[in-house]
C-alpha cells in the first residue's frame, strides 16, 4: 500500500525519529501527569467534586498561560527549538517533583494549582516548538503523513501514559504523588533524549543580527500583528479558517470532556474508584480513534484536500454525538469516546498541515503559539458553558444538543471558505 510504502521511508529518516522520540516521551509523560492531576482534583473520595470546580480548575491551568502564549510565540521562533525540548522537559521534571511534594505535604490547593500551573505553560512551549520543528527534519512531499504520525503518536503516547500512572496508582496503594514522581523521572528521559538533535537542526534559522531578549519581548506588540497578517493573507487564508473550525472543534471537546467526567464520576459508576477505572477505558477508545485518524486522515487529504476533510470530521461529529450521547449509559459513551477521538484528531491533522504549508517558518512559532491560546480559551470557554448547564450527575440534553449544533456551525465555517481558499498552499 503507498501510505504502508511512505510510513516507511518517513521513519528512515533520522532526524524525524529522533524528534518524534522526544515528543512520544514528553506526551507519554503528559499523560502520567494529567491523569494524576484528575485522579487528585476529579475523583478523590473526599473532595465533592461539581461541573464548577472541574471549570474552575481548568480555568487555574489554561487561562494564565493564554495571556503569556504570544510572548511564548516570539520567543519559540528566536530560540533554538532543540534547547526548547532540552531544558522544558528539565524544568517540568524539576516542577513535577514539586508538585508531588505539595500532594503528599498537605499543601493549600492555590499553591498546588501554582505548582501544576507552571508544568502546563512549559507543556505549551514543548508542543508548539513541536509542531514547528516539524517541516525542519521532513520534506514537503511528506507533510501530511507526518502530521499524521507525530502529533498522533504524541496523543496515543499520552493515552498510555495515562494506562502507566493507573498502574502505578495501583502499585503504589493510590499514592497520587507516586505517580506524579514518575512523570518527574519520564520529563528527565525527554530532556535526555532531545540531546541527541543537533542544536541548530531544528531552527529557527538566525538573522544577521539577534536582538536580546528584553528586545525580543519589547518587539512583541509590533510583531504579532505582524504574525496575524501573514496568517490572514490571500493566499493564506486557508489557514485562517481551518483553525477558526479547528477552535470550535476543541470548544465541543471541552464540553463533552466535563460530561465525560461527571458521568464517570456519579452516574455510570457507584464509588469515585470505580468511576476513575471507567475513565480508563474511554482514554483508551478515543486514543483507538487517534490511530484510526492517522490512518485515514492522510489517504482522505490526499483525496479530499485538507479542508474538506475537516468538513467532514465535523460533520459526523455532528450526526454522531448526539446518536450517542443522549442515551448517557456507558456503551454509547464508550462509542462516542471512540468516534470524538477520530475526528477531532483527523481534523487536527489537516489542521496543523494546513498551517504549516501556508505559514512561512520566520512565523510558525508564533501561530502556533496563537494556535495553542485559541485552544486554551475554548477549552476553559466550554468547561464554563458546560458548568452553567450540567446538572450535578452530568446528564444533560441541553449540552449534547448544544455541542451538536456548534460542530455543525464548524463544518458550515469550513464548507463555505473551502473553494475560495482550498489547495492555495498545495498548489
Amino acid at each position: 500500500m503507498p501510505a504502508i510504502r511512505d510510513l516507511r521511508l518517513l521513519l528512515r529518516l533520522r532526524h524525524f525519529r529522533r524528534l518524534l522520540c522526544v515528543r512520544l516521551l514528553s506526551q507519554g509523560t503528559d499523560g502520567v501527569y494529567q491523569v494524576s492531576l484528575a485522579a487528585y482534583v476529579v475523583f478523590s473520595p473526599e473532595k465533592q467534586t461539581s461541573a464548577t470546580a472541574i471549570a474552575s480548575a481548568m480555568a487555574v491551568l489554561l487561562l494564565p498561560y493564554s495571556l503569556v502564549g504570544p510572548f511564548a510565540g516570539v520567543l519559540l521562533d528566536r530560540w533554538r527549538r532543540r534547547q526548547v525540548f532540552v531544558y522544558g522537559n528539565l524544568l517540568r521534571a524539576l516542577l513535577a517533583g514539586v508538585t508531588a511534594v505539595l500532594m503528599t505535604g498537605g499543601a493549600p490547593d492555590w499553591l498546588f494549582y501554582a505548582s501544576a500551573l507552571c508544568v502546563t505553560a512549559v507543556n505549551r512551549f514543548v508542543l508548539a516548538g513541536l509542531s514547528a520543528a516539524l517541516p525542519r527534519v521532513v520534506d514537503a512531499e511528506r507533510l501530511v503523513l507526518a502530521n499524521a504520525l507525530s502529533p498522533t503518536a504524541g496523543t496515543l503516547a499520552a493515552t498510555i501514559g495515562g494506562g502507566l500512572a493507573f498502574g502505578v496508582r495501583v502499585v503504589s496503594s493510590g499514592s497520587d504523588a507516586a505517580v506524579v514522581l514518575c512523570g518527574a523521572f519520564l520529563y528527565l528521559c525527554a530532556s535526555l533524549t532531545a540531546l541527541s538533535l543537533a542544536p541548530g537542526l531544528l531552527g529557527p534559522d538566525r538573522h544577521p543580527a539577534r536582538p536580546g531578549l528584553g528586545t525580543a519581548l519589547a518587539a512583541t506588540a509590533r510583531e504579532l500583528p505582524a504574525a496575524l497578517r501573514h496568517l490572514t493573507a490571500p493566499r493564506r487564508d486557508e489557514a485562517a479558517w481551518a483553525l477558526a473550525a479547528m477552535t470550535l472543534m476543541r470548544f465541543c471537546y471541552g464540553a463533552l470532556l466535563v460530561l465525560v467526567l461527571m458521568l464517570c464520576r456519579y452516574t455510570l459508576a457507584d464509588t469515585p474508584e470505580e468511576g476513575l477505572r471507567l475513565l480508563g477505558p474511554a482514554l483508551a477508545l478515543s486514543g483507538a480513534g487517534f490511530f484510526a485518524a492517522a490512518v485515514v486522515t492522510p489517504w482522505a487529504a490526499r483525496r479530499l484536500g485538507p479542508g474538506r476533510w475537516i468538513v467532514v470530521c465535523s460533520a459526523t461529529a455532528m450526526v454522531l454525538e448526539p446518536a450517542l450521547g443522549l442515551p448517557f449509559t456507558t456503551g454509547p459513551v464508550m462509542a462516542a469516546a471512540f468516534v470524538l477521538g477520530l475526528v477531532t484528531q483527523g481534523a487536527k491533522i489537516a489542521t496543523d498541515t494546513i498551517v504549516q504549508a501556508c505559514v512561512e517558518d520566520g512565523f510558525r512559532g508564533r501561530i502556533f503559539s496563537l494556535y495553542d491560546v485559541l485552544f486554551n480559551v475554548a477549552f476553559v470557554g466550554a468547561a464554563g458553558v458546560a458548568a452553567l448547564i450540567l446538572p450535578s450527575d452530568g446528564r444533560s440534553t441541553v449540552l449534547v444538543v448544544l455541542v451538536a449544533v456548534v460542530y455543525g456551525v464548524a463544518a458550515l465555517t469550513m464548507a463555505r471558505f473551502r473553494q475560495r481558499a482550498e489547495g492555495r498552499c498545495f498548489t
